[in-house]
This record gives structure tokens, sequence and C-alpha cells, in this order.
């Protein structure tokens, strides 16, 4: 029981010097300022196992009995409120259930007639802690608290008894119940006594929670990490329980006798309310992943074997008793999910923090579905904590999107599901589903980036067979998707190039024009054509259109990633590659990629042309410029760096270098996204 608490316990226990450590006599360490590693080397040291076989949960049930019933006493005694005891649950104890009678009294004995002082509660407590060395964390409050309880539950069973009962009246006596309940000392005691009732009260409550977190210890911790947390905190809070149940001893002892002793709760109140406080929130925490977790494996195993699009979409956004309708984007008005029923269905699931080029980007997808009607988008937002300004935020971007939206007040469903199955890490993405229930493709979003409506029905298929039959024709694609000044014809030459150096570029810019207008070209009638990615008509940056390419070629890269590597995935990943270079250039006739250089050696072959130009007739352009670009690069250049962008899917566990072909290695990089503005910095 409380293994997780149990495996610290050993941990931390051989760091412990001494067993019963006293705060000092002259009150350098106050109880209330020890820290908690302080309190755990202390305690450690009186913990040796853990007796499993203990039945604490029919032991805790008789005590709350108790406690519940003596605490409604009080408050029905001494405030005056009418309670029914009766409304309280009964807690039955397992069949054949025994009271550890002379281990209550034991610990019972040690709490008696204590003198109040910060010190003695704290060594009274490591006394009990000792005395129940083998028992569980849990089982040393729950034995704590039933000790009291039976001190507690007697004493307020005689206040009730003592008028109908010579019996009762004569032990009420000796118990000295009537000290406390004689009119004149009640009305003076009676807030002292209320303070001490509500504190055994929230003392009570603690032990529920620890109790709580046992029954859930159950679980995979790597489905509720939280619980390893708690866990980890319950011999603590198990000290301050009982610390606490010994300082509410010590003060019915002084309210039941004519001392008049100051014993004030307030310290011990304060601290067993924050205990309690943070062990309902982390109770919430582990509640909400236990939800999640059984969401998740409940998903999963739906998915295993799907039925019906409109069941699979409720079982993932919805909780059972939480089923909203979606909204018509372009109505405005509520409508049932059963729109959805034996539809194919478009998930778009991203954070709030979506562009408008986003959301563009499906608006002709929508226009050229919404005529057959087979095929619906909907928006899946995923928000973790909803506040208002993100509600607001919801409505505005809601308003540009003619599709479904799913109306959400608290976290989708099956959030968890989303990001490990398909990849989500913030970044926009588009899951296609069939009427079934299965998905088709986990992210058609790269696809329809590069192809557009030509991506119809956006399937892992249709994917294939674009793939295959654009062949080396991507970078044509990319560029007039994004830019509508390229105007590329089969039997020309394009050079496409950009990069991070302005430098690079006016010098790439000034020595390709000059190569591309040499007579040598002319007379073979060979055109080449240069087309600068990313500057507007006059020259500037142009970050809108920058952003769109790279975005088109990562598409790219994702399309063909997962797929047996060819000369077209080697080039797009080459390509990549070079986003955060100098400079970089894609050659290509017509449609199709001759080649892909880092901009240092496209340079160099551009400006070394008189050393290979004689060949251009004999062996052709693309063979001489090709093996001209070979030389450089392996003279020039070590192998490349890919840094792939992994928020936006699934990405490979290896990868082979597109120069070299060996085993690239793996890094995770990080760099600013501003590449769509003008304030981007690089």
């Amino acid at each position: 029981m409380l293994g997780l608490a149990n495996n610290v316990a050993t941990k931390v226990a051989s760091v412990v010097t001494t067993t019963h450590q006293h705060i000092t006599g002259d009150h350098e360490l106050s109880l209330f300022t020890m820290s908690d590693q302080k309190i755990l080397e202390q305690i450690y040291g009186t913990h040796v196992h853990a007796d499993e076989s203990f039945d604490d949960d029919s032991l805790f049930g008789i005590t709350e009995n108790i406690l519940k019933r003596a605490t409604q006493i009080v408050d029905k005694i001494v405030q005056g409120t009418q309670v029914h005891v009766e409304n309280i649950e009964e807690k039955t104890p397992k069949a054949g259930f025994i009271t550890p009678l002379c281990t209550l009294k034991s610990i019972a004995s040690e709490m008696q007639c204590k003198p109040p002082s910060e010190e003695v509660a704290h060594n009274t407590t490591l006394a009990i802690l000792n005395k129940l060395s083998s028992y569980s964390w849990e089982a040393k409050a729950v034995l704590t608290l039933a000790a009291f309880a039976m001190e507690y539950g007697e004493f307020w069973l005689l206040a009730q008894l003592q008028e109908s009962d010579r019996l009762a009246k004569s032990i009420a006596i000796l118990k000295r119940v009537p000290v406390l309940l004689k009119p004149s000392d009640l009305h003076k005691k009676r807030q002292a006594v209320l303070e001490l009732n509500n504190l055994i009260k929230a003392t009570l409550q603690v032990s529920e929670c620890i109790d709580q977190f046992d029954k859930l210890s159950s679980y995979d911790p790597k489905d509720v990490p939280g619980l390893a947390i708690a866990m980890d905190h319950i011999p603590v809070d198990v000290y301050w329980a009982i610390a606490t149940v010994v300082a509410c001893a010590t003060k019915i002892t002084i309210l039941t006798s004519n001392e008049d002793k100051e014993h004030d709760l307030a310290p011990f109140a304060q601290k067993i309310h924050y205990v309690l406080n943070k062990l309902k929130i982390q109770l919430i925490v582990c509640r909400k992943q236990i939800e999640e977790a059984e969401t998740y494996r409940r998903l999963r195993k739906i998915f295993q074997t799907p039925t019906e699009i409109m069941e699979v979409f409720k079982a993932l956004i919805f909780t059972k008793e939480n089923v909203q309708p979606l909204v018509d984007g372009s109505t405005k008005q509520m409508v049932k999910i059963d729109i959805l029923r034996k539809k194919n269905v478009l998930l778009f699931i991203s954070s709030l923090d979506i562009s408008d080029n986003d959301i563009s980007i499906l608006k002709p997808i929508y226009d050229m579905i919404k005529k057959d009607n087979q095929h619906k988008i909907v928006w899946i937002p995923i928000v973790e904590h909803w506040t208002d300004d993100l509600r607001k935020k919801f409505e505005s971007l809601r308003n540009k999107m003619p599709w479904y939206t799913v109306q959400i007040s608290a976290p989708v469903a099956g959030i968890r599901f989303i990001k490990e199955e398909w990849s989500f890490k913030g970044k926009p993405t588009l899951v296609v589903m069939n009427p079934q229930g299965k998905v088709e493709h986990p992210n058609a979003l790269h696809m329809i980036r590069v192809w557009g409506a030509n991506a119809f029905p956006f399937t892992k298929a249709t994917e294939e067979e674009l793939s295959h039959g654009h062949g080396d024709k991507w970078i044509g694609t990319v560029v007039q998707g994004v830019s509508q000044s390229v105007t590329i014809k089969e039997d020309k030459y394009i050079f496409f190039y950009g990069g991070k150096d302005n430098g690079w570029i006016q010098e790439f810019t000034k020595k390709a024009t000059a190569f591309a207008n040499d007579p040598i070209f002319k007379e073979a009638k060979i055109h080449i054509e240069l087309f600068c990615v990313g500057k507007g008509s006059k020259g500037e940056d142009d970050h809108g259109i920058l952003g769109k390419f790279w975005t088109g070629i990562e598409s790219l890269f994702f399309t063909k990633v997962h797929k047996p590597a060819d000369q077209v995935g080697q080039e797009i990943q080459k390509l990549l590659s070079y986003k955060n270079e100098s400079g970089w250039a894609v050659l290509s006739k017509g449609h199709s990629v001759v080649l892909t250089g880092h901009g240092v050696s496209i340079l160099r072959v551009v400006e070394d042309f008189d050393k290979w130009k004689d060949h251009v007739k004999e062996r052709g352009f693309e063979f001489c410029f090709k093996s001209y670009l070979e030389r450089v690069r392996a003279a020039n250049l070590p192998c490349c760096r890919l840094d792939i962008p992994g928020s936006t899917g699934k990405v490979p566990d290896t990868m082979k270098c597109p120069d070299c072909h060996r085993g690239m290695e793996t890094f995770i990089s990080y760099k600013c996204c501003h590449t769509d503005g003008p304030t981007a910095h690089h």
C-alpha cells in the first residue's frame, strides 16, 4: 500500500542518522518552521516496512462513522444547529475485521494529558510513528485518528446520554463531561470547542484524501504522473495529520480541566487546511489524468474497429454527458452532430494560434466539397485551459470559417489521443476520416498546401498518385502556389534561388545573369532564366512569399519522408537543409528539377564556367553542370544539416544524408518562426 511513498522512504532512510531527533529545548527550531525535508529525515527513521495485510479501509470506515457523528453532535449541542445524524452514510467493515484495540489504546495513551507545546506535539508524533513503524503511511494516520475517535466519540456519546442513563452519567463524570458542558463553562469555551471540532473535521478530510490516493495507486504511473508527486509527499502529510490529532487531544484535556492554560490551535488549523487544499488540488489533477487515460484507451479501441463516423467523433471530442451541437460557419446556426453521419469528415485540428493563411488554404477545398455534400470540414480548437480572452479569440477565428466548428466550453476529451496518435503539437493538422470513422490520412494539410484541390479526396492513396505523377516537377508546383509572377515554360531552364545573405543573392544574380547570357548558350539555343524566391518586383524582401515557400517545401518533405528514398525526395531534403544557409539554388527545366545546390557550390560552378563550358556542346549542359557541381561540393562543403519542423507531424526515427547517404545524427533545433512578416529575425 502506498508503494511509491514507501519506495521513497527506503531511499531517504539511508541518510537518516537518528530515529528520534527532538526539537531543541531552547526552541531554536519551531515545529511550524521546519522544512518538509527536515520532517522527512526524522520520520523516515521511524518507518520499517508497510504491513499490506492490515485492513485499514475497514478501520477508516469505522473511524469516519464515529467522527462524522461526533462532530455533528458537537454542532448540535454547542452551536445549536439542527443536524440529522441519520443522513450520514454508514460505512460497514469487512466481515471478520477485528479492531487492533491494544494498538489503539497504546496510541491513545501517548496522546493523553500532554502539556501544550510544539515540542511535545512533535515528540509525541514521533513516538506514535515509532509504535506504528511496521504499518503503511496511510495506516499510521488512520490508526492515530481511530485512537482519537475512541475518546472523542465516547465523550460526546456520554454528553448525549448522561441526562437519560445513570451509567452514562457516572462514566461522564469520570470523563469530565460535566466540566465542559456546565452552561457557564460551555458559553465561555464555546468558540474554542467549535474551532476544535472544525479542526477534527479537516483532519478527517485529510485522511480521506490520503485514502483516495491509496485507491488510485493501482493506476500506471505513466498514465497518472500526478500520482507520484502526491505519493512522494504523503509521509509529510501523515506527519501533520498525526501532529494535529495530538494537538486536538491536548486541547480536549485543557477544555475539560479547571486549568486555564493556553493552547492555540490556529497554527495547526492553518497547516492542516494547507495540506488539505493541496491534496484536493492534486486529486483533481490525478482524476483528470485518469479520465484522459481512460478516454485514450477507449478511443484506441474504437479506432481499431471503427463503425460509424459520428460515434467516433463524439467519443473523440466530448465526454459522455456533454455532447454539444456544432456551429455551421456559413449560417452561424447550431446543428446536431448527426449532420456528420455517413460523411467523409475532415478534422481541422489546431490551437488558437493560427493565421488567416492557415484558414485560407482550406477555403477553396470547402467551396469544392460543399457541392457533393459527402465531405464535411470540422474545426476542432485544442485549448488546455479556457479563459475569457481565449473564448473571444475563438469566436473571432470561428467567424472567419465557413465550415463547421465544435462548440467547446471545456478541453477536448480525446486531447491525449490527438497528441499521441496524430502527433499534434500545436500546428494545424487535417485528419481525414471516412464514413466508418477510419483514418484515411493523419494529416492531409501537407498535400493540400502542395497540390490544393487536386489532392481530393485527400487520402494516402491520392498522395501516392500525386507524388509519383508529378515526380520531379515539385519546385514549379510550390513556387507557382506562392507567387503569380513566375512563368514556367517546358523548353526553358530556370534558376530558383534565395538565401539569408543578401550579399550572396546580389552576387549570384550578377554572375548568373552573365552566365545565362553567355554566347555558348545562345548558340546552343539553351534559354536560362532567374527567379529569386522571396523578393518583390522592386527587389525588396517579401517575407510572406518566403514563409509560404518554405511551408510548401516542408509540406512536400512530409509527403515523402516516410516513403522509400528516391531522387526526388533527396532533392527536397537537400533544399530543406539549405533553408537557413546564406544561399541556395534549384535548377529546373520547365517544371522538372535538374539539381539542387548549396549557394557556395552553385555560385562556384557559375563563376568557373570558363573551366567547363567547352564540354557543353559535346556532353550537354545538364551533365556538365552536375558533374562540376559534384566536384565543387566534394571539395568544399560538409554534408548537410537538416532542421525538421517537428511540430507538424510525425518525424522519422532515422534518416540518411542526401549527400553521402550515411545515417544522420539526430538533433532538435529551435528557431524563431517569424518568416512571414517584416519583423523577422534570423
